[in-house]
């Protein structure tokens, strides 16, 4: 049986991030206080191509603090594509610790199918 699932990505996982990072040839992440353009944020920091202040993930809550000054300085899509490569990585680990095998395929629209074989 086939379910299409939508998920608002919340980043808890130390693991997945830094696995994400490596997939998109980003420096690995790193927990510091970083100064975003009106305050300080701490939390593991990912730095994105063309932005002017890093990401910074706040593991307890799930959120992500940036500031890219609506696009000016940094590319949505940057965020977005990390944000989608987080999931793909946290969704690969949880089911391997299941046990589970699982297949990704890339979409035409940017979108990506992971199938979870169960007990494989």
């Amino acid at each position: 049986m086939s379910h299409i699932v939508q998920i608002q990505t919340q980043v808890r996982d130390p693991v997945a991030i830094a696995s994400a990072c490596e997939r998109l040839r980003l420096s690995p992440p790193i927990h510091r206080t970083v100064q975003l353009f009106s305050r300080q944020e701490t939390g593991l920091a990912v730095e994105l191509p063309g932005w002017r202040y890093p990401v910074v993930c706040q593991l307890a809550s799930g959120e992500v603090r940036y500031d890219n000054y609506n696009g000016r300085w940094g590319a949505q899509a940057e965020l977005d594509r990390l944000l989608q490569t987080y999931a793909i990585e946290k969704t690969k680990l949880e089911a391997r610790r299941k046990g589970h095998r699982v297949t990704e395929q890339s979409l035409q629209d940017g979108s990506v199918k992971l199938v979870i074989h169960v007990g494989a």
